[in-house]
């Protein structure tokens, strides 16, 4: 009977809110140990993900978005299991409807997963090793899960290759021989060969020319539709995240503070943050460019080792007040899938980007 009960309250606890939701993120946290001395004995943390909660519903592109060294990219490899969380669930919905925690499995249990939850890597130079062939970077997940014979995964790399705008032929190149736009399309069809659900994509547009950006960015809106694909886009380029994402979660010192869908954050932002955060968007409309300046945030980003007190943000917020120094603000529903966390979020009256 004891067993029966914990078997409920675990499938309980691995419920999503709602039924389109691929992937829930609760309460995740990744802590980094700080040691010193000839034993590394631990004296503290670096809190690089600390108890981040948001969703990422079936089909649509989120965009998570903050400062270099807010935890959005530690975030992201959490949620591919390239970083074992220190707590927190990683609920996603495999292909047969299944809720499964990817936060506590192990080594062994996560491997099916890595074909499903696959990642776009921000430096294309890097990413892709060089002593390796065009086809052995894109086909080697298809080895390690034996999912293809030597033919199939040919054939495979080779149509991957020319869908994502690179002739068939190049397959026994190194990658020295690619520039780097063309290394992030091998990024690309690397990411897809395994029949994916979900990407996870770290700044991947991010170190290539602005030229070739936007190339990126459509084809990699085209692929999704074709393949039926659900993208985590982690960018600090607001106006690239404009661009591509349905939703949008702002990060701050391993904190999501805002949560909004389509332009709200642009247009209607609720936490002083983000206010500060859209002020810094280029806009090409001269007129409005000149109606408002942009917020130029005093001290310096709190350190994740030792964050202040209450709202990690209150030392530099323009609207901070008592109750912000010792009282850590909850994310909030504020409606229309709009989550905030700023005690005073109601009686703000912020401004967004100046652009229609």
């Amino acid at each position: 009977m004891a067993n029966q009960l914990l078997a409920t309250q675990e499938q309980t606890d691995l419920t999503m809110r709602q039924d389109d939701y691929l992937l829930e993120v609760n309460n995740l946290k990744m802590y980094f140990p700080i040691t010193q001395g000839l034993f590394a004995r631990v004296k503290g943390f670096t809190k690089a993900v600390d108890d981040v909660s948001f969703f990422i519903r079936d089909g649509e592109t989120l965009g998570l978005v903050g400062e270099s060294g807010c935890g959005k990219t530690t975030a992201g490899r959490c949620i591919a299991r390239a970083y074992d969380p220190t707590d927190g669930q990683v609920l996603y919905r495999n292909g047969d409807g299944k809720v499964v925690d990817l936060a506590s499995l192990n080594s062994r249990e996560i491997q099916p997963y890595h074909r499903e939850v696959r990642m776009i890597f921000q430096d294309p130079y890097s990413s892709l090793n060089p002593r390796m062939t065009v086809f052995d970077n894109i086909s080697e997940a298809l080895k390690v899960h034996k999912m293809a014979t030597p033919k199939e995964m040919e054939e495979r790399v080779e149509y991957l290759l020319k869908r994502v705008g690179l002739r068939p032929e190049y397959i026994r190149r190194y990658p020295h021989a690619f520039s780097g736009g063309e290394r992030q399309r091998i990024g690309i069809a690397r990411a897809l060969v395994t029949n994916p659900h979900l990407i996870i994509a770290d700044e991947a547009v991010s170190a290539l020319d602005v030229s070739i950006r936007a190339q990126i960015l459509n084809l990699m809106e085209e692929l999704q539709e074709e393949f039926s694909l659900t993208y985590l886009f982690i960018s600090h380029d607001l106006s690239v995240i404009r661009h591509i994402c349905d939703r949008v979660v702002v990060m701050y010192v391993g904190k999501v503070v805002e949560t909004s869908s389509g332009l709200d954050p642009y247009i209607n932002p609720m936490h002083p943050y983000t206010e500060a955060l859209m002020s810094s968007v280029p806009v090409s409309n001269p007129d409005a460019r000149e109606a408002g300046a942009r917020i130029r945030l005093e001290g310096q980003v709190a350190d994740p080792s030792s964050p202040p007190s209450g709202c990690y943000f209150h030392p530099r917020c323009r609207y901070v007040r008592e109750r912000c120094n010792h009282e850590e603000p909850a994310l909030r529903d504020m409606g229309n899938d709009h989550f905030v966390a700023c005690h005073f979020a109601e009686e703000l009256s912020l401004e967004g980007v100046r652009m229609v």
